[in-house]
Protein backbone atom coordinates (compact mmCIF):
# COMPACT_ATOMS: atom_id res chain seq x y z
CA UNK A 1 0.00 0.00 0.00
CA UNK A 2 1.18 3.50 -0.74
CA UNK A 3 2.02 6.54 1.27
CA UNK A 4 -1.16 7.96 -0.12
CA UNK A 5 -3.32 4.97 0.04
CA UNK A 6 -2.45 4.34 3.58
CA UNK A 7 -3.28 7.65 4.33
CA UNK A 8 -6.81 7.79 2.67
CA UNK A 9 -7.52 4.80 4.67
CA UNK A 10 -6.56 6.23 8.13
CA UNK A 11 -8.24 9.37 7.41
CA UNK A 12 -11.08 7.33 6.38
CA UNK A 13 -11.49 5.15 9.78
CA UNK A 14 -11.01 8.69 11.37
CA UNK A 15 -13.88 10.03 9.45
CA UNK A 16 -16.30 6.85 10.62
CA UNK A 17 -15.47 7.91 14.15
CA UNK A 18 -16.40 10.96 13.84
CA UNK A 19 -19.44 10.45 12.23
CA UNK A 20 -20.11 7.87 15.65
CA UNK A 21 -22.92 9.23 17.76
CA UNK A 22 -21.23 10.75 20.48
CA UNK A 23 -23.26 8.35 22.77
CA UNK A 24 -20.90 5.72 21.37
CA UNK A 25 -17.54 7.80 21.60
CA UNK A 26 -17.62 7.84 25.52
CA UNK A 27 -15.08 4.84 25.60
CA UNK A 28 -12.20 5.38 23.60
CA UNK A 29 -8.94 2.80 24.09
CA UNK A 30 -5.99 3.73 22.20
CA UNK A 31 -3.44 1.23 21.48
CA UNK A 32 0.14 2.53 20.05
CA UNK A 33 0.68 -1.01 18.33
CA UNK A 34 -0.98 -4.85 18.15
CA UNK A 35 1.58 -5.66 21.67
CA UNK A 36 -0.82 -3.02 23.68
CA UNK A 37 -3.84 -6.25 23.23
CA UNK A 38 -2.38 -8.68 25.53
CA UNK A 39 -2.55 -5.72 27.95
CA UNK A 40 -5.86 -4.29 27.09
CA UNK A 41 -7.55 -7.87 26.82
CA UNK A 42 -8.89 -8.56 30.14
CA UNK A 43 -10.05 -4.99 30.71
CA UNK A 44 -11.89 -5.01 27.64
CA UNK A 45 -13.22 -8.34 27.87
CA UNK A 46 -14.63 -6.82 31.05
CA UNK A 47 -16.22 -4.08 29.65
CA UNK A 48 -17.67 -5.46 26.86
CA UNK A 49 -18.81 -8.32 28.46
CA UNK A 50 -19.63 -8.49 32.15
CA UNK A 51 -19.96 -4.66 32.19
CA UNK A 52 -21.94 -4.65 28.87
CA UNK A 53 -20.70 -1.74 27.78
CA UNK A 54 -19.84 -0.64 23.91
CA UNK A 55 -16.28 0.98 23.54
CA UNK A 56 -14.04 2.44 20.26
CA UNK A 57 -10.74 0.34 20.08
CA UNK A 58 -8.36 2.63 18.08
CA UNK A 59 -5.39 1.76 17.17
CA UNK A 60 -2.06 2.58 15.14
CA UNK A 61 -1.18 -1.29 13.72
CA UNK A 62 -3.53 -2.74 11.09
CA UNK A 63 -2.41 -5.75 12.58
CA UNK A 64 -3.62 -5.39 16.24
CA UNK A 65 -5.87 -8.18 17.14
CA UNK A 66 -8.00 -5.56 19.10
CA UNK A 67 -9.01 -4.54 15.64
CA UNK A 68 -10.22 -7.72 14.61
CA UNK A 69 -12.28 -8.92 17.48
CA UNK A 70 -15.73 -10.26 15.97
CA UNK A 71 -17.44 -8.52 18.81
CA UNK A 72 -20.29 -6.24 18.33
CA UNK A 73 -19.34 -4.02 21.45
CA UNK A 74 -15.75 -3.10 20.17
CA UNK A 75 -15.80 -0.40 17.19
CA UNK A 76 -12.46 -0.89 15.41
CA UNK A 77 -10.89 2.49 14.07
CA UNK A 78 -6.92 2.15 12.51
CA UNK A 79 -5.60 5.60 12.18
CA UNK A 80 -1.76 5.26 11.49
CA UNK A 81 0.87 7.07 13.27
CA UNK A 82 0.98 9.74 10.86
CA UNK A 83 -0.72 13.24 10.62
CA UNK A 84 -4.25 11.38 11.00
CA UNK A 85 -2.86 10.12 14.16
CA UNK A 86 -2.14 14.10 15.53
CA UNK A 87 -5.55 15.18 14.51
CA UNK A 88 -7.35 12.59 16.30
CA UNK A 89 -5.75 13.13 19.29
CA UNK A 90 -5.81 17.47 18.80
CA UNK A 91 -9.49 17.20 18.30
CA UNK A 92 -10.77 14.46 19.95
CA UNK A 93 -14.61 14.38 21.62
CA UNK A 94 -15.24 11.54 23.71
CA UNK A 95 -15.66 11.07 27.76
CA UNK A 96 -12.65 8.87 28.44
CA UNK A 97 -9.73 7.89 26.75
CA UNK A 98 -7.81 4.87 28.44
CA UNK A 99 -4.32 4.32 26.67
CA UNK A 100 -0.67 2.86 27.31
CA UNK A 101 1.12 5.58 25.40
CA UNK A 102 3.78 7.28 27.34
CA UNK A 103 4.51 11.51 26.86
CA UNK A 104 1.06 12.68 26.47
CA UNK A 105 1.14 16.27 25.89
CA UNK A 106 5.04 16.28 25.85
CA UNK A 107 5.79 15.20 21.97
CA UNK A 108 3.18 15.74 19.04
CA UNK A 109 0.41 13.82 20.75
CA UNK A 110 -1.25 16.82 23.26
CA UNK A 111 -4.62 16.71 25.16
CA UNK A 112 -7.59 17.50 22.90
CA UNK A 113 -9.22 20.91 22.64
CA UNK A 114 -12.13 19.43 23.97
CA UNK A 115 -12.73 17.97 27.61
CA UNK A 116 -11.34 14.58 27.95
CA UNK A 117 -10.53 12.33 30.97
CA UNK A 118 -7.01 10.46 30.06
CA UNK A 119 -6.50 7.77 31.74
CA UNK A 120 -2.86 5.77 31.37
CA UNK A 121 -2.49 2.25 32.23
CA UNK A 122 1.09 0.68 33.37
CA UNK A 123 2.05 -2.58 30.94
CA UNK A 124 4.99 -2.96 32.72
CA UNK A 125 5.86 -3.28 36.76
CA UNK A 126 9.15 -0.86 36.21
CA UNK A 127 8.89 2.01 38.27
CA UNK A 128 8.25 5.73 36.76
CA UNK A 129 11.01 7.64 37.23
CA UNK A 130 13.76 6.51 35.83
CA UNK A 131 13.61 4.34 32.31
CA UNK A 132 11.03 6.71 31.07
CA UNK A 133 11.23 10.89 31.02
CA UNK A 134 11.10 12.81 33.89
CA UNK A 135 7.44 13.85 32.74
CA UNK A 136 6.07 11.21 31.29
CA UNK A 137 3.07 11.28 33.45
CA UNK A 138 2.09 14.49 33.97
CA UNK A 139 -0.89 15.18 31.60
CA UNK A 140 -3.06 12.08 32.36
CA UNK A 141 -6.02 12.58 35.00
CA UNK A 142 -6.10 9.03 36.23
CA UNK A 143 -3.03 6.41 36.64
CA UNK A 144 -4.26 2.35 36.73
CA UNK A 145 -1.20 1.46 38.56
CA UNK A 146 0.50 -2.08 38.39
CA UNK A 147 2.27 -1.77 42.01
CA UNK A 148 1.88 0.51 44.91
CA UNK A 149 5.90 1.82 44.04
CA UNK A 150 4.52 3.89 41.09
CA UNK A 151 1.56 5.19 42.89
CA UNK A 152 4.32 6.26 45.61
CA UNK A 153 6.76 7.97 42.71
CA UNK A 154 4.09 9.84 41.25
CA UNK A 155 2.71 11.43 44.41
CA UNK A 156 6.04 12.35 45.21
CA UNK A 157 6.62 14.34 41.72
CA UNK A 158 3.98 15.79 41.90
CA UNK A 159 5.09 17.31 45.52
CA UNK A 160 8.19 18.42 44.30
CA UNK A 161 6.80 19.81 41.37
CA UNK A 162 3.46 21.18 42.44
CA UNK A 163 1.29 19.52 39.87
CA UNK A 164 -2.31 18.54 40.55
CA UNK A 165 -2.91 15.34 42.18
CA UNK A 166 -3.81 12.70 39.39
CA UNK A 167 -6.60 9.73 40.90
CA UNK A 168 -4.42 6.75 41.83
CA UNK A 169 -6.04 3.65 40.97
CA UNK A 170 -4.87 0.54 42.40
CA UNK A 171 -4.81 -1.96 39.43
CA UNK A 172 -2.42 -4.74 39.06
CA UNK A 173 -0.71 -6.45 36.05
CA UNK A 174 -2.19 -9.23 33.74
CA UNK A 175 0.67 -10.54 32.63
CA UNK A 176 2.51 -12.06 35.19
CA UNK A 177 -1.62 -13.26 36.01
CA UNK A 178 -0.67 -14.87 32.56
CA UNK A 179 2.43 -16.61 33.29
CA UNK A 180 1.49 -18.01 37.04
CA UNK A 181 -1.43 -19.21 34.66
CA UNK A 182 0.32 -20.90 32.18
CA UNK A 183 3.52 -22.08 33.76
CA UNK A 184 4.55 -25.77 33.70
CA UNK A 185 7.48 -27.09 35.34
CA UNK A 186 10.84 -27.10 33.22
CA UNK A 187 12.69 -30.60 33.25
CA UNK A 188 14.45 -32.00 36.48
CA UNK A 189 17.90 -30.42 36.70
CA UNK A 190 20.43 -33.44 37.70
CA UNK A 191 23.46 -32.04 36.18
CA UNK A 192 25.02 -29.50 34.43
CA UNK A 193 23.13 -30.53 30.61
CA UNK A 194 20.27 -30.30 32.33
CA UNK A 195 20.45 -26.41 33.01
CA UNK A 196 18.81 -24.84 30.27
CA UNK A 197 19.71 -20.99 30.45
CA UNK A 198 17.40 -18.56 29.20
CA UNK A 199 19.46 -15.28 27.88
CA UNK A 200 16.77 -12.43 27.43
CA UNK A 201 18.90 -8.91 27.71
CA UNK A 202 17.28 -5.80 26.47
CA UNK A 203 18.49 -3.48 23.80
CA UNK A 204 21.08 -0.91 23.52
CA UNK A 205 24.84 -0.06 23.46
CA UNK A 206 24.91 -0.28 27.07
CA UNK A 207 23.45 -4.06 27.09
CA UNK A 208 24.43 -7.50 27.88
CA UNK A 209 24.67 -8.23 23.87
CA UNK A 210 26.41 -5.23 23.01
CA UNK A 211 29.02 -5.43 25.85
CA UNK A 212 29.83 -9.17 26.99
CA UNK A 213 27.37 -11.46 25.04
CA UNK A 214 29.77 -13.09 23.04
CA UNK A 215 32.03 -13.82 26.27
CA UNK A 216 29.23 -14.69 28.35
CA UNK A 217 27.70 -16.89 25.70
CA UNK A 218 30.99 -18.51 25.51
CA UNK A 219 31.17 -19.42 29.34
CA UNK A 220 27.77 -20.42 30.06
CA UNK A 221 28.39 -23.20 26.73
CA UNK A 222 31.31 -24.22 27.91
CA UNK A 223 29.91 -24.94 31.55
CA UNK A 224 28.10 -27.57 30.03
CA UNK A 225 24.07 -25.45 30.16
CA UNK A 226 21.98 -25.88 27.27
CA UNK A 227 21.42 -21.83 26.77
CA UNK A 228 18.04 -20.25 24.60
CA UNK A 229 19.14 -16.78 22.91
CA UNK A 230 16.12 -14.78 23.01
CA UNK A 231 17.27 -11.08 22.15
CA UNK A 232 15.14 -7.52 22.11
CA UNK A 233 13.20 -7.48 18.42
CA UNK A 234 15.05 -3.63 18.35
CA UNK A 235 18.12 -5.96 18.26
CA UNK A 236 18.03 -7.33 15.33
CA UNK A 237 16.92 -3.75 13.97
CA UNK A 238 19.61 -1.52 15.75
CA UNK A 239 22.62 -3.78 15.75
CA UNK A 240 22.26 -7.13 14.28
CA UNK A 241 25.79 -7.89 14.06
CA UNK A 242 26.08 -8.64 18.36
CA UNK A 243 23.91 -11.56 17.32
CA UNK A 244 25.20 -12.78 14.18
CA UNK A 245 28.84 -12.49 15.74
CA UNK A 246 27.54 -15.11 18.45
CA UNK A 247 25.96 -17.31 15.91
CA UNK A 248 28.76 -16.76 13.64
CA UNK A 249 31.28 -18.31 16.91
CA UNK A 250 28.71 -21.19 18.42
CA UNK A 251 25.77 -21.61 15.87
CA UNK A 252 26.69 -24.90 15.46
CA UNK A 253 26.56 -26.23 19.34
CA UNK A 254 23.62 -28.37 19.09
CA UNK A 255 23.21 -26.76 22.95
CA UNK A 256 22.47 -23.17 21.88
CA UNK A 257 19.21 -22.12 19.94
CA UNK A 258 18.25 -18.45 19.01
CA UNK A 259 14.88 -17.13 19.05
CA UNK A 260 13.95 -13.80 17.74
CA UNK A 261 10.35 -14.93 17.33
CA UNK A 262 8.33 -12.21 20.32
CA UNK A 263 5.50 -15.02 20.41
CA UNK A 264 7.21 -17.76 21.49
CA UNK A 265 6.91 -19.21 25.06
CA UNK A 266 8.65 -22.29 25.49
CA UNK A 267 11.48 -20.80 26.17
CA UNK A 268 9.99 -19.05 28.84
CA UNK A 269 8.58 -22.49 30.76
CA UNK A 270 10.83 -24.95 29.97
CA UNK A 271 14.09 -22.68 31.20
CA UNK A 272 15.78 -22.95 34.85
CA UNK A 273 16.96 -19.35 34.86
CA UNK A 274 17.31 -16.13 33.10
CA UNK A 275 19.81 -14.02 32.02
CA UNK A 276 19.27 -10.47 32.01
CA UNK A 277 20.23 -6.69 32.82
CA UNK A 278 17.60 -4.20 33.11
CA UNK A 279 14.80 -5.85 31.05
CA UNK A 280 11.14 -5.61 32.54
CA UNK A 281 11.51 -9.65 31.34
CA UNK A 282 13.31 -10.35 34.34
CA UNK A 283 10.51 -9.09 36.59
CA UNK A 284 7.79 -10.86 34.82
CA UNK A 285 10.40 -13.96 34.92
CA UNK A 286 10.72 -13.78 38.17
CA UNK A 287 7.94 -12.91 39.69
CA UNK A 288 5.50 -14.70 37.18
CA UNK A 289 6.85 -18.21 36.71
CA UNK A 290 8.86 -17.72 39.90
CA UNK A 291 11.99 -18.55 38.79
CA UNK A 292 15.46 -16.90 39.25
CA UNK A 293 17.01 -14.23 37.35
CA UNK A 294 20.60 -13.55 37.12
CA UNK A 295 21.06 -9.62 36.69
CA UNK A 296 24.25 -8.48 34.79
CA UNK A 297 25.36 -5.37 36.87
CA UNK A 298 25.14 -2.85 33.45
CA UNK A 299 24.59 0.73 33.50
CA UNK A 300 20.98 1.17 34.25
CA UNK A 301 18.81 2.61 31.35
CA UNK A 302 17.89 5.79 32.00
CA UNK A 303 15.87 8.53 30.26
CA UNK A 304 15.69 10.86 33.19
CA UNK A 305 18.56 12.25 34.21
CA UNK A 306 17.04 13.98 37.55
CA UNK A 307 15.13 10.66 38.59
CA UNK A 308 17.29 10.50 42.32
CA UNK A 309 15.74 13.85 42.90
CA UNK A 310 12.51 11.31 43.98
CA UNK A 311 14.99 9.85 46.84
CA UNK A 312 13.11 6.42 45.88
CA UNK A 313 14.78 3.29 44.57
CA UNK A 314 13.53 2.20 41.52
CA UNK A 315 11.81 -1.11 41.55
CA UNK A 316 13.96 -2.13 38.63
CA UNK A 317 16.82 -1.92 40.97
CA UNK A 318 15.62 -2.64 44.43
CA UNK A 319 13.80 -6.22 42.95
CA UNK A 320 17.21 -7.56 40.70
CA UNK A 321 18.64 -9.54 43.97
CA UNK A 322 15.35 -10.41 45.53
CA UNK A 323 14.60 -12.27 42.21
CA UNK A 324 18.24 -13.63 41.64
CA UNK A 325 21.64 -12.69 41.61
CA UNK A 326 23.80 -9.51 40.47
CA UNK A 327 27.02 -10.59 38.79
CA UNK A 328 29.30 -7.50 37.26
CA UNK A 329 30.24 -7.89 33.83
CA UNK A 330 34.27 -8.07 34.95
CA UNK A 331 33.34 -11.64 36.73
CA UNK A 332 31.01 -13.51 34.01
CA UNK A 333 33.50 -16.32 34.49
CA UNK A 334 31.61 -16.88 38.08
CA UNK A 335 28.02 -17.35 36.15
CA UNK A 336 27.94 -21.30 35.85
CA UNK A 337 28.52 -21.31 39.56
CA UNK A 338 25.81 -18.51 40.62
CA UNK A 339 23.81 -20.38 38.39
CA UNK A 340 24.07 -23.22 39.93
CA UNK A 341 23.02 -22.08 43.15
CA UNK A 342 19.73 -19.97 42.22
CA UNK A 343 18.62 -23.60 40.45
CA UNK A 344 19.19 -25.62 43.54
CA UNK A 345 16.22 -24.76 45.33
CA UNK A 346 13.47 -24.01 43.00
CA UNK A 347 10.58 -24.41 46.01
CA UNK A 348 11.79 -22.38 48.16
CA UNK A 349 12.66 -19.70 45.76
CA UNK A 350 8.85 -19.63 44.70
CA UNK A 351 7.83 -19.29 47.90
CA UNK A 352 9.85 -16.47 48.61
CA UNK A 353 8.54 -14.87 45.49
CA UNK A 354 4.70 -15.23 46.26
CA UNK A 355 5.81 -12.82 48.81
CA UNK A 356 7.20 -10.35 46.69
CA UNK A 357 3.89 -10.55 44.93
CA UNK A 358 1.76 -10.25 47.55
CA UNK A 359 3.99 -6.59 48.39
CA UNK A 360 4.48 -5.12 45.16
CA UNK A 361 1.43 -6.25 42.83
CA UNK A 362 -2.33 -5.18 43.01
CA UNK A 363 -5.14 -6.94 42.86
CA UNK A 364 -3.25 -9.90 42.33
CA UNK A 365 -5.44 -12.59 40.13
CA UNK A 366 -8.33 -9.55 39.28
CA UNK A 367 -6.48 -6.52 37.82
CA UNK A 368 -9.07 -7.32 34.51
CA UNK A 369 -12.17 -6.96 36.67
CA UNK A 370 -10.39 -4.20 38.51
CA UNK A 371 -9.18 -2.07 35.87
CA UNK A 372 -12.26 -2.32 33.71
CA UNK A 373 -14.44 -1.19 36.65
CA UNK A 374 -12.14 1.68 37.52
CA UNK A 375 -12.40 2.75 33.93
CA UNK A 376 -16.26 2.29 33.97
CA UNK A 377 -16.59 4.02 37.14
CA UNK A 378 -15.36 7.27 35.82
CA UNK A 379 -17.37 6.86 32.64
CA UNK A 380 -20.30 6.76 34.39
CA UNK A 381 -19.36 9.15 36.37
CA UNK A 382 -18.49 12.05 33.55
CA UNK A 383 -21.73 10.52 31.82
CA UNK A 384 -23.72 11.69 35.23
CA UNK A 385 -22.09 14.86 35.70
CA UNK A 386 -23.65 15.42 31.65
CA UNK A 387 -26.92 14.27 32.25
CA UNK A 388 -26.75 11.36 29.60
CA UNK A 389 -26.54 7.76 29.94
CA UNK A 390 -23.53 5.86 31.26
CA UNK A 391 -21.25 5.06 28.05
CA UNK A 392 -22.25 2.40 25.57
CA UNK A 393 -25.13 1.62 27.81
Amino acid sequence: MSALGDFLRHWAAYRRFGRLPRTQRRLVLYAESGQDWHHFRPIVEHLTGVLGLTLCYVSSDPDDPGLHRNDARILPFCIGKGLVRIWFFQFLQADVLLTQMLDLGNLDLKRSIHPVHYVYMFHSLISTHMADHAGSYDHYDTILCAGPHQAREIRRREELHGLPAKRLIPHGYHRIEQLMAEQREPPPVCGDGDIHVLLAPSWGEQTILNVCGLELTSTLLDAGFRVTLRPHFQTRWQTPEVIDRIMARHGDNPRLRLVEQMGESDSLYDSHVMITEWSGAGQDYGMGLGKPVLFIDLPPKSRNSTWQELGIEPFESLVREKLGALLPPSRLAEAPAVIRRLVREPEAFRQHVAALRRDWIHNLGRSGPAGAEAVAGIAAELAAGAGIPAAGR
